[in-house]
């Protein structure tokens, strides 16, 4: 058994260096069996690191480096990335790529560091990079200087490394303590400043009413006001006789299986299905990321106040990674030490989803996600959460809670009595709901389904030990127990059940509900054994998020590696989340795609309105965060909010539209009218050329919502129409199929409430 230290977010128990993963982590314990690098296959990425050298000084004439994607993006010399001197006479320049990537062409050229030109390319064809490994002759770099009379020779050397996802993350919190500027096509991902830039302008038409409500707009469509419990699987054992979940064609993203019939049991019943979409064939199905066979904890990290200028490399083509984590001392000279033995989360995830690109989200083994606990411990609050998650990343996803089957099958009003160990009756009934609900998980498994979310005590080891009989051949078992010690959390959660439970939708008098409920709780305690066999994840007092632990036990896959990462940045702290596109740009007025354009006079007035209504919504808030992407647009729209940090993301940059980029959607249906249609047929699917997809922006926006999900102030996120769409997707728990028709009006403020209760929205038009 490992042992119990600080929680992961920082560090792991155990002794598990940064190193670790290339010698087998176990997370917060000794390595298990079979550890090693080949446990990292399915998360692996090539680090690249090329190099020149050359002993003559050639005044302020740099080295740089341009090509194709994901290196540069284009052959264009004044995009160029500039390589890093590392000696005296050596340049260096480091990337990420997937180990399957397609051949990258690139050449070397000089040109001076601080100007366009002159510009000198080096001789000969483009270089090839396969599989991380340069193509024909590699080893010399040749240039002529004036005309052809100077030629300055330089040895190119390449190496690449196979990394994890945690070694990844390792060099994002290198550079974040560090606080050294890392950037890619000379943008930062994360740029903070949190000194004012300017004061708001006064004036009528920049200034909001006191009264903020008379601002707000009806939602579109209003998220269900229902116990949580309720918007779970429908029991098709008990409402749908001789039904079978194989006959289940909408998948839980929304998406239509083009070999399956259509019959909607989701919960999603108001969505009409769209036709059937094509599966990426391209996509591999992998595993590996996690390898742990002993108890490991984490514990949360706390953040320093006052960070300033910090930088953080997100994605492909990030240059400067740390040549090697596994031995611990990085280009920065830091060394990792016992206490600090595993990377930030956040930074992991991170990772994983740029791996996540390479190999897809999909897996052969279907996982069954098991809920243990007490009542009133946050189970089901959990489940819908990590089933929100998964259902945004593409997981084919479903939640089952048992409390539902028995409802509908012994009704709502049985009293504590019920839940005695010494009732029989009671206890039978209970076991036989619960295989019900096993078995119309497997069923919905074997039709189709991923990942099966099973919500219920499952507080005795004989449960349990059934449950793992019928998975058998069937599906994975990761347990999930939630444990909380806190009694007045214990307190609000039990009022909270009484106040929305069905159990007690019928009982006049609260006291008394409150009473029945405390001693039905007061049976299962009596019997409550905890976990300790098979694979699980235990949340102990993370219900605030501060000052508990994660242990995880033998957990081993790269979505199971996601679920722990998730859950170790999860918390309950209520704080909105301010959802806006920026102010109304050029290009909006031109009906153009793209581009990084400047505000129109509409826009710079809602610019101005838009800072008025933070100061006043979030006049108490004073650790609010403003995040904009790096286009102009949204820095423009941010730059009249003083008194917060503002942080720019590169991840929420508007998708990109390629080689559509500045063009009308009229001009791309008349010079490419296969791409238009492309396009009209499926908006979530279609990739621009050279540009990006919706499935695309949702993949580079998994560590945003990692980050707002770690984050206990109030954020305000000016982004662009289709990020939007797809964070509003998330917290409003759409299918993936409707994320590209999602309304993202302009100068409209969409307010997402978190909290124990759920997600609530609400929304401010502050211009027409």
């Amino acid at each position: 058994m490992g042992t119990s230290a600080s929680k992961g977010i920082d560090g792991a128990g155990g002794g598990a260096g940064v190193g670790g993963p290339a010698a087998g982590l176990s997370v917060g314990g000794a390595a298990g069996e079979g550890g090693g690098a080949e446990a990292w296959h399915g998360g692996a990425q090539l680090y690249v690191s090329l190099k020149m050298e050359n002993a003559r000084i050639i005044g302020d004439l740099v080295p740089h480096v341009y090509g194709s994607e994901p290196i540069i993006g284009s052959w264009d010399p004044a995009r160029a990335l500039s390589m890093e001197r590392e000696l005296a006479s050596m340049w260096e320049l480091s990337f990420v790529v997937p180990p399957d990537h397609e051949t990258l062409d690139f050449k070397f050229l000089l040109k001076p560091k601080h100007a366009e030109t002159p510009c000198i390319i080096e001789e000969g064809p483009p270089r090839l990079l396969t599989g991380g490994m340069l193509e024909g002759d590699v080893r010399v770099a040749l240039f002529k200087l004036n005309g052809d009379d100077e030629v300055i020779e330089f040895r190119v050397f390449n190496k690449a490394d196979t990394v994890s996802p945690l070694e990844l993350a390792a060099s994002w919190r290198v550079y974040k303590e560090n606080f050294q500027p890392s950037r890619v096509r000379g943008i930062p991902d994360i740029s903070i400043n949190v000194e004012p830039t300017h004061a708001t302008e006064e004036g009528s038409g920049a200034t909001l009413e006191l009264d903020l409500e008379h601002y707000v707009v009806p939602t579109p469509t209003a998220p269900p006001n229902e116990y949580a419990a309720n918007l779970a699987a429908n029991p098709a054992s008990l409402i749908q006789t001789g039904a079978l979940w194989a006959n289940d064609a909408l998948l839980s993203d929304g998406i239509q299986s083009p070999s399956c019939v259509s019959a909607d049991l989701e919960d999603h019943s108001n969505h009409k299905n769209t036709e059937a979409w094509a599966t990426d064939s391209k996509k591999t199905q992998t595993s590996g990321l996690i390898e742990s066979k002993s108890v490991g904890t984490f514990t949360p990290l706390q953040k320093s106040d006052g960070q300033k200028g910090l930088f953080v490399d997100r994605g492909v083509g990030s240059p400067n990674f740390p040549k090697s984590i596994s031995a611990c001392r990085l280009a920065s000279g830091l060394s990792f030490g016992s206490s600090k033995t595993m990377p930030e989360a956040a930074g992991a995830v991170a990772a994983a989803a740029v791996a996540d690109r390479l190999h897809g989200s999909k897996e052969d083994r279907k996982l069954a996600i098991v809920l243990v606990g007490l009542p009133a411990r946050g189970k089901t609050f959990t489940a819908v959460k990590l089933t929100r998650y998964l259902r945004w990343l593409g997981h084919e996803t479903r939640h089952f809670n048992v409390g539902k089957y028995r409802r509908l099958k012994h009704g709502t009003n049985q009293s504590a009595d019920f839940f005695r160990d010494d009732n029989p009756e009671g206890i039978e009934a209970r076991n036989e709901v619960a295989a019900l609900a096993m078995e119309d998980m497997i069923d919905w498994m074997n039709g189709g389904g991923q990942v099966g979310i099973f919500d219920a005590t499952n507080s005795t080891r004989r449960r349990r030990h059934m449950l793992m009989r019928m998975a058998e051949d069937n599906c994975k078992i990761i347990f999930l127990e939630t444990i909380c010690n806190d009694p007045n959390i214990i307190e609000t959660n039990i009022r909270l059940k009484i106040q929305q439970s069905p159990d007690y939708a019928d009982q006049p008098d609260y006291e008394a509900g409150l009473q029945d409920f405390k001693e039905r709780l007061i049976n299962y305690e009596k019997v409550y054994e905890p976990v300790g066999e098979g694979s699980y994840i235990k949340m102990i007092d993370m219900v605030k998020g501060q000052g508990g632990q994660l242990q995880v036990n033998n957990i081993s896959g790269y979505l199971p590696g996601r679920i722990v990462f998730f859950l170790v940045n999860s918390h309950l702290t209520p704080r909105p989340i301010l959802l806006t596109r920026h102010g109304e740009s050029l290009h909006n007025v031109r009906g153009r795609v793209g581009g990084d354009t400047v505000l129109s006079e509409v826009g710079e007035l809602y610019a101005k309105k838009l800072a008025s209504f933070i100061e006043k919504r979030l006049k108490s808030e004073k650790t609010a965060t403003i995040w904009t992407s790096t286009l102009q647009r949204t820095v423009l729209t941010a730059s009249p909010i003083i008194g917060f940090p503002k942080i720019q993301w590169r991840a929420l940059d508007e998708i990109n539209s390629g080689v559509c980029d500045g063009m009308t959607y009229e001009e791309i249906k008349k010079i490419m009218p296969e791409e238009y249609e492309s396009r009209r047929k499926d908006k979530l699917r279609y990739r621009y050329p050279r540009g990006e997809s919706y499935l695309d922006v949702i993949q580079r926006l998994e560590p945003v919502i990692i980050e707002l999900e770690r984050q206990r102030a109030p954020v305000v996120v000016i982004s662009h129409q289709a990020v939007l769409r797809a964070l509003y997707a998330y917290f409003t728990d759409r299918p993936l199929r409707e994320v590209p028709d999602i309304e993202m009006p302009l100068h409209t403020i969409i307010e997402i409430q978190m909290g124990v209760t759920g997600v609530e929205e609400k929304r401010y038009k502050l211009m027409d």
